[in-house]
């Protein structure tokens, strides 16, 4: 990831131009619909009639003169501050009407005889993908069966995984609480375990002697210095408090927006010692259950940063090297929970047209729960999967004594196997599936 040239100052700029020109160019609106950087802007070429500089300027001032600070401070003790885009209206108006409500909502996360697979399915892509972001090497396939059957974790990058999982459970508890300094460390506590180097760095804020720099990994510089540690404590309170204000505070905070702040708030602060990316992304997901936008049970914000992490960290590093200009950010990643929204939709959609024709034949025979339904039809989608009681609970989400029942009526039926693996049954489809269910 490449350090960004730092935009130069509006003062030397209005020097250099005059005032007279300064207020000319202020007085002409210009769209500013991408939000270009300093970066982008100087390799650009400008409206006719505008140098670069000037073109900057006119950018820069129109924005300052529009922006609100927030509570949220560097190290220096200058202000982040933000305003609302007509890019920004748009994209919340998008997310208000289909993630809030139930009217745009696929049916298959509203129905109850459904929504599980699906919730299960998005918790295991966000720890996945989550810890992935952050160095974690296991492949999807091997990570999600090793949550499917609780196996214990064989290496780092599988705690992580599992770590991360457990963590986003259990927000279905914590959502119904106020953010406390306390809680920010119970969630620390869960995604780290088991995980640092020193493991008394679960927890707890990073103390002054240990030295915390996020730093470019191929070419070793130093993007982001946080703020020392004899500030976090307080910073951290700051934070909770920001939280917490309610949807009817003034100033109005939309709550997608102050969810997306906590997370930038969390990520700059960097108060532990390592797990603070995962931290911040868990904070995000907390605001928005605890503000009533369920649909992000379903979403994976972290499947969709993976793909392009230079953007991820780019957004961070525009917003610190213009001004603290937090507008960088938030257009980022409202796009990516855009994104992370229609991927659901799409998987949704991809899903449905795989299972149909199986789908159509299992429930013509009319004889299998709905958690059975979907067993059967993984089974004729992947021949060979290897199933367990286990698997089975965890994936739908039921008792053990549930999950039992439902694969033992499997195997009376004749569409499942039994056999022993060392100490516990496991269960597999037959090669002739199709064929013993039609039978």
């Amino acid at each position: 990831m490449r350090m960004l040239h730092t935009p130069p100052p509006l003062q030397d700029l209005v020097r250099k131009v005059g005032l007279d020109r300064f207020w000319e160019l202020f007085s002409q609106k210009l769209p500013d619909d991408r939000y270009f950087h300093w970066d982008e802007v100087r390799h650009r070429s400008p409206p006719e009639g505008m140098t670069v500089e000037e073109w900057w300027l006119s950018l820069r001032h129109h924005r300052q003169s529009q922006s609100k600070a927030l509570p949220l401070a560097d190290a220096k003790g200058s202000s982040f501050t933000w305003f609302l885009t007509d890019r920004m209206l748009l994209s919340l108006h998008k997310l208000d009407m289909g993630a809030g409500g139930t009217v745009l909502m696929p049916a298959q996360v509203t129905n109850p005889a459904t929504r599980d697979q699906y919730y299960v399915s998005s918790l295991m892509e966000e720890a996945i993908t989550s810890s992935q972001i952050e160095g974690a090497t296991t492949t999807r396939e091997v990570a999600r069966d090793m949550l499917r059957s609780q196996r214990v974790p064989k290496d780092n990058s599988e705690r992580m995984i599992l770590n991360n999982y457990l963590t986003m459970r259990e927000m279905e508890r914590w959502k119904n609480q106020k953010l406390t300094p306390e809680l920010v460390f119970d969630i620390h506590r869960k995604i780290t375990e088991n995980t640092l180097d020193d493991p008394t760095a679960a927890g707890r804020l990073r103390r002054a002697d240990e030295l915390v720099e996020v730093v470019d990994e191929q070419t070793e510089e130093v993007l982001h210095v946080p703020p020392p540690a004899s500030t976090l404590e307080k910073r951290m309170q700051a934070m909770c408090d920001f939280a917490n204000q309610p949807d009817d505070s003034s100033p109005f905070v939309h709550p997608i927006i102050r969810g997306i702040i906590l997370h930038l708030w969390l990520a700059y602060d960097h108060p532990f010692k390592d797990g603070n990316g995962r931290t911040a992304r868990a904070l995000f997901y907390w605001l928005m259950l605890n503000r009533g936008f369920w649909l992000f049970q379903f979403v994976s914000i972290s499947q969709i940063l993976l793909r392009s992490r230079s953007r991820y960290g780019q957004a961070f590093l525009k917003t610190e090297t213009d001004g603290n200009d937090l507008n960088y950010f938030l257009l980022h990643q409202l796009e990516v929970i855009e994104q992370a929204i229609q991927s659901l939709h799409d998987y949704i959609a991809r899903k449905t047209n795989e299972i149909s024709e199986a789908s159509r034949m299992l429930k013509a025979l009319d004889e299998f729960n709905h958690r059975q339904e979907a067993l059967l039809n993984r089974a004729i989608r992947r021949p060979g999967t290897v199933f367990t009681i286990e698997s089975h609970q965890n994936s739908h989400g039921v008792s053990y004594a549930t999950a039992r029942a439902d694969m033992l009526g499997l195997v009376e039926r004749g569409v499942l196997t039994q056999r022993k693996r060392g100490k516990a049954f496991v269960f597999e489809a037959p090669a002739d599936l199709e064929q013993r269910l039609r039978s």
